[in-house]
């Protein structure tokens, strides 16, 4: 009964097949679009507050911007690492790849220089479109200023927790890893 006028339009030849079916696929679409399940609600209430949990951080990262470069110590940061800054080998050809605020950067590096970077002893600094690497000690001291600026830098205890979960729960801990797998 509920579809006694799409049937005579199909016996009247007003109406195709095709029609009469986009209508009923229309209507389940629109029929789904109205049910309200609470979520869309909560959604917005977590997006709402992401987005003060952003603000507050990054007022935070500007005040004490603004702090440090009142006292001068950006200044001072900032040509120290260009003084302690280890030249990039022009050699180079394994890629290291860091991430900074959601972007992919690449240094081309040797294998001593990458080890230095994987052990903790060396950090990345990029600044003014420019990377720089740079004793860890200097970017733990960057990273407290400008976090903005520090590109890479090897955190000991996230390193061990990773460690100490891969090697309780690792399916694959009885075979051999090759010596020349390269991630």
């Amino acid at each position: 009964m509920a579809n006694a006028l799409q049937e005579q339009l199909l016996k009247a030849g007003l109406a195709s097949k095709q029609k009469v079916k986009n209508a009923r696929t229309q209507q389940r679409r629109d029929k789904k679009a109205k049910v309200d399940d609470g979520s869309a609600a909560l959604k917005q209430q977590i997006a709402e507050q992401k987005l003060q949990q952003a603000n507050k951080d990054k007022q935070l990262n500007e005040q004490r911007f603004k702090e440090a470069t009142e006292k001068g110590q950006v200044k001072g940061l900032i040509t120290e690492f260009t003084r302690f800054a280890i030249s990039l080998p022009k050699e180079a050809e394994t890629k290291f790849n860091y991430t900074l605020e959601n972007k992919i950067y690449s240094v081309y590096i040797n294998d001593k220089i990458q080890a230095q970077l994987l052990n903790g002893s060396l950090g990345i600094i990029r600044y003014e479109d420019k990377s720089y690497l740079v004793p860890h000690k200097l970017a733990v001291r960057v990273q407290l200023l400008v976090p903005q600026w520090c590109g890479y830098l090897w955190d000991e205890t996230a390193n061990n927790a990773v460690e100490q979960v891969s090697d309780a729960d690792d399916p694959y801990a009885d075979y051999a890893i090759p010596d020349d797998l390269m991630w």
